[in-house]
């Protein structure tokens, strides 16, 4: 009945950074018999080959014999910094994002093709850019610095917004979101280390509102 024991866990870089990092203090010190091992990284999980009790992942789940619980929503938003909009001005519709550097996510499906989302219809937009990087907090420090516009998860560009350093542009254009899974095993008890720590995350973390959303 007492949580202890090691727990093997990985989850996304940038969110892990950025969300999971600064919580894990606080839950080892009000369960200091767990042994706790963390793995970021930004590709697919395999957490039965690679030993895990849990994965954090995001986007659509395989079916699988695993179990998924949802810890939170994850959304995108298009960004840049005042200077740059001030330079080359502000798109007031998708298409116009063709005349605009963009900021390429690499390790997205489809790189240089952007969804937008209007009245359960979606647009998408061919666009281009001098820049291509695989870690989201690279590309928004370029956006911080005037290179161009870029889709970043709210969960990054929260604080920047807020802050000032980013603008968001196009908000009344819906781009397609994500929910994160807290993803484990299948078994028929489970492990009381795994229960309350997704319990914590869960508490941790508003599932449909997070607090990165509000600005």
């Amino acid at each position: 009945s007492v949580p202890k024991g090691r727990l093997r866990i990985s989850c996304p870089m940038s969110f892990g950074n950025l969300h999971i990092a600064p919580l894990i203090p606080k839950f080892l010190q009000q369960y200091p018999q767990i042994e706790l091992h963390m793995d970021m990284k930004d590709s697919w999980t395999d957490i039965i080959k690679e030993g895990l009790d849990i994965a954090l992942q995001a986007g659509e789940l395989p079916d699988s014999s695993l179990i998924a619980r949802k810890v939170t929503s994850l959304k995108s938003v298009l960004c840049a910094s005042k200077e740059y909009l001030e330079r080359h001005g502000t798109p007031q519709k998708p298409g116009d994002l063709i005349n605009h550097n963009c900021i390429l996510y690499s390790y997205h499906s489809t790189i240089n093709e952007w969804g937008f989302i209007t009245n359960t219809e979606e647009e998408k937009v061919r666009i281009s850019g001098n820049y291509q990087v695989n870690n989201s907090e690279a590309l928004r420090e370029s956006l911080v610095q005037g290179l161009g516009i870029g889709r970043l998860p709210t969960f990054i560009a929260g604080q920047h917004i807020k802050n000032g350093s980013l603008v968001p542009v196009l908000q009344e254009y819906k781009m397609p979101q994500k929910t994160l899974y807290a993803v484990f095993p299948e078994r028929q008890y489970l492990p009381e280390k795994v229960r309350v720590f997704i319990d914590y995350l869960i508490d941790n973390f508003d599932r449909d509102n997070p607090n990165w959303d509000q600005w």
